[in-house]
């Protein structure tokens, strides 16, 4: 393991030239930034996923009784051994061949058979108290270190004049605010991550995943290089969205329509002015350029931007689903009032466009009806695949 992070930690790889590990070691007069110190990323995001468990069990739910918020648990599926078979192994989302297959193997309408999927899926959906629950304990984490943040960074040279993030590099000594900065978003982006991976897999698992990858990732690398200071201004952009994102998901779950639709509004400015506008011309052109003109190019210098740059596209993708969401709200049947209700804001880092409020197929004028020989053809003439009486 040792001789692995020795190659790793290659110096010639990370540093600019004529720069050494050794020349970034502690001493009396200033502190620089050190692998260690991220080994308590780990036990703290654990412990922030406790104080998130208190959270919303002794201050998010006693508020809820006051909102309008559903808390019933979605109707479940009734036991069927053929169809969850299919579901589990197969397809949750069968084609209309297979549906007619399922038709004639059990006896069933079709719409019947919809039905059964829609609540099956249905099941394995976090409730509506659930998902508010969540998206009140990141609104709160939020708007705290989107705070500390903006009251850190105006305190700062570079927040005004970006060159400072390059002037004596690396030799910048750590100061106590950044170190708390860096540790407490590394923590939270992992406290997050965990359960994504439990969790239900939604339609933009893979793009949310490597977007928590690419996160972590950054913060890491920068950190452990010195570049702590480009490292507060994305971080610091990037939170600013993120309120309000988490703010019109809380009005949605509350039904409180007209002011999710202006939070949503609001998200959408804020998104695209921070993300596609400031960070191009703001942050990129001091890690791209600036520090080109001030410091050369050296190996890391390519890995550090290129995850930049890749972070600039999954913006892009977001913005266009975003706008593409916004322009199929106001084109709608409901006329040209923003509906944010059609499309899904539940995700665990940003914008979930995946459909959660599935339409759910009619029932059939005719219940189907079945014979005691078709259920037991269908069943299995041992009972094994009983339907438990759902015809």
């Amino acid at each position: 393991m040792t001789s692995f992070l020795a190659w790793f930690w290659n110096e010639r790889f990370w540093l600019p030239h004529n720069v050494t590990w050794a020349d970034l070691k502690n001493t009396d007069e200033a502190v620089y930034p050190q692998s260690e110190d991220l080994y308590l990323a780990g036990p703290l995001a654990f412990c922030i996923i406790m104080v998130r468990l208190l959270f919303e069990r002794l201050i998010v739910r006693p508020l809820v009784s006051g909102l309008r918020i559903e808390v019933k648990e979605a109707q479940k599926a009734p036991p069927n051994a053929i169809l969850d078979k299919v579901y589990t192994a197969i397809t949750k989302h069968p084609d209309e061949k297979r549906l007619e297959g399922l038709s004639k193997q059990l006896d069933w309408d079709v719409r019947t058979i919809q039905r059964w999927f829609y609540r099956r899926r249905d099941q394995e959906r976090p409730t509506t108290l659930a998902r508010f629950c969540e998206s009140m304990w990141k609104f709160a984490f939020y708007i705290y270190i989107f705070t500390y943040g903006v009251r850190y960074l105006k305190k700062t040279p570079w927040l005004h004049n970006t060159r400072e993030c390059w002037q004596n590099y690396p030799n910048q000594p750590l100061t106590v605010e950044v170190h708390y900065y860096y540790l407490l978003e590394l923590s939270f982006c992992l406290s997050l991550l965990v359960p994504q991976l439990a969790d239900v897999k939604r339609k933009d698992f893979l793009i949310t995943l490597m977007h928590h990858v690419l996160s972590i990732c950054l913060i890491v690398l920068s950190y452990v290089s010195n570049m702590v200071r480009a490292g507060t201004l994305v971080m610091c952009l990037h939170d600013s969205a993120e309120v309000l994102l988490e703010a019109a998901k809380m009005a949605k779950y509350a039904r409180f329509k007209r002011f999710c639709n202006l939070l949503f509004l609001m998200f959408t400015l804020i998104f695209i002015t921070s993300r596609l506008a400031l960070y191009p011309a703001w942050v990129l052109k001091t890690t791209v350029f600036e520090s080109w003109s001030l410091l050369g190019i050296f190996p890391s210098w390519w890995l550090l931007n290129g995850m930049l740059l890749l972070l600039l596209a999954l913006h892009c993708l977001w913005a266009y689903l975003i706008l593409r969401v916004t322009c199929r709200a106001l084109s709608g049947p409901q006329g040209r009032k923003l509906n944010p209700l059609c499309v899904s804001l539940d995700n665990h880092h940003e914008v979930d466009f995946s459909s959660d409020e599935e339409e759910i197929p009619p029932h059939p004028k005719k219940p189907p009806h079945t014979s005691h020989r078709s259920q037991r053809n269908a069943n299995g003439s041992n009972g094994a695949h009983r339907t438990n009486g759902y015809l």
